[in-house]
């Protein structure tokens, strides 16, 4: 089950990341500024509330046929980006695109919570993480595609219909969730059987996700820009750059996930998330081995913090609304540092720092982990039905 929803990890997180990664080389084929391109990645992620249906429709129908339909769409959609005569067509294609692969990206991390045991459900979606991280770096890898020529950053688009081919492997091979078979039959049974999505966790979970994104969104949108602008990186030195200083991220990954399951979330997030984005918001402000330090440390504690967040976005909501929640916090979180982004471009293209901006918006993830510590329970060792009663009764029969 893990590898299949590691693969399809794979053309979600292309999806995702070929955007931020070439909206820097579309900017110049088509004159955009820094604010420009800020708030094209604000319009982008704003494309997200598209997601809020099919989260609904997940949770009615079924985790399985909603992820392989969009294995098969989102490579699809943000293809066409390819053909763009104007940045705004490109922009256009991105917001419907790029949506359907966050969302992919969600029902995954839902499907494997549900399906993991009590003590490696940290650890699975750490192991997802490194396929994101997979398919992230091929869209990296891809990047000196754009150097060719002015306009063969549309190449980089063109590379993703190849992931077509985990879609054809999860129709064929993917099975639902046990969790959501037995729901379901409860359902049938049972029509008076209710829950509800727990307001105060989900108020709780949106500001961090929104704290958390401003920093997040920003530094990846504006790292390519910051390498090629103010360290003079050509298109293949940037690529080395993002993939040297994310590979320790991986390992980073996998032992969060670890610790996470056992000795905690609480204690792995508080410690991890402020020094990692401290020490990469850094990465922005120095030059040389410093620079590149920077960016490898805190991408490794950043990595380490990721399982210990991303696991609780599933755990803390029953079976019938964990789709929809963990989509409307992502959709929160998206919409929230799209704000930041169009500030970060306006404080960019009026003379501030890449590193006083960075380091202003590490403010974010600091609070967050104040916010972990006084407010989120523990949910390490527990079954999802002991964290949420009201599913211990859907299950009980």
């Amino acid at each position: 089950m893990l590898k299949l929803l590691w693969l399809a990890c794979l053309p979600a997180a292309y999806v995702n990341t070929v955007f931020t990664q070439t909206v820097a080389y579309a900017s110049t084929e088509f004159h955009i500024s820094e604010q420009g391109q800020g708030f094209a990645a604000a319009i982008v992620r704003w494309g997200v509330i598209i997601a809020i249906p099919i989260a609904s429709y997940a949770d009615k129908v079924g985790r399985r046929r909603v992820i392989i339909g969009l294995a098969w769409l989102a490579p699809l959609i943000i293809s066409l980006g390819a053909l763009s005569p104007s940045f705004a067509f490109l922009v256009a294609t991105q917001t419907i695109g790029r949506p359907l692969g966050i969302a992919l990206t969600v029902f995954v991390l839902v499907f494997a919570t549900e399906e993991m045991g009590t003590n490696t459900r940290a650890w699975a979606l750490s192991i997802l993480a490194v396929g994101s991280g997979v398919g992230a770096g091929s869209a990296v890898g891809a990047i000196p595609l754009a150097g060719i020529s002015e306009s063969s950053w549309r190449l980089v688009y063109l590379v993703g219909i190849a992931w077509l081919a985990v879609a054809y492997v999860l129709t064929r091979s993917l099975p639902e969730t046990e969790r959501f078979l037995a729901l379901h039959e409860e359902q049938i049974h049972h029509t008076d059987v209710e829950t509800h999505i727990h307001r105060d966790r989900l108020w709780l979970q949106i500001a961090v996700a929104v704290l958390t994104n401003v920093f997040v969104a920003t530094a990846s949108i504006f790292q390519s820009r910051y390498l090629k602008d103010v360290r003079g990186y050509s298109a293949f030195e940037i690529s080395m750059f993002i993939t040297i200083t994310t590979i320790p991220a991986t390992f980073g990954l996998v032992a969060g996930g670890r610790l996470a399951d056992k000795i905690g979330r609480k204690a792995v997030a508080i410690a991890t998330v402020p020094t990692g984005t401290l020490l990469f918001a850094s990465s922005f402000a120095v030059h040389g081995l410093a620079m590149w330090s920077a960016a490898i440390f805190g991408g490794v504690l950043l990595g380490v913090s990721y399982p210990a967040m991303a696991v609780f976005r599933s755990e803390l909501f029953p079976t019938a609304h964990r789709n929809m929640a963990s989509i409307l916090i992502m959709v929160a979180s998206l919409i929230g540092g799209s704000v930041g982004l169009i500030f970060a471009g306006f404080l960019l293209d009026n003379g501030m720092s890449y590193g006083r901006v960075m380091l202003t918006f590490a403010l974010g993830p600091v609070i967050v982990a104040a916010l972990v510590a006084a407010k989120y329970p523990e949910t390490a060792h527990l079954e999802l039905e002991d964290i949420n009663p009201e599913d211990a009764h859907l299950h009980s029969s």
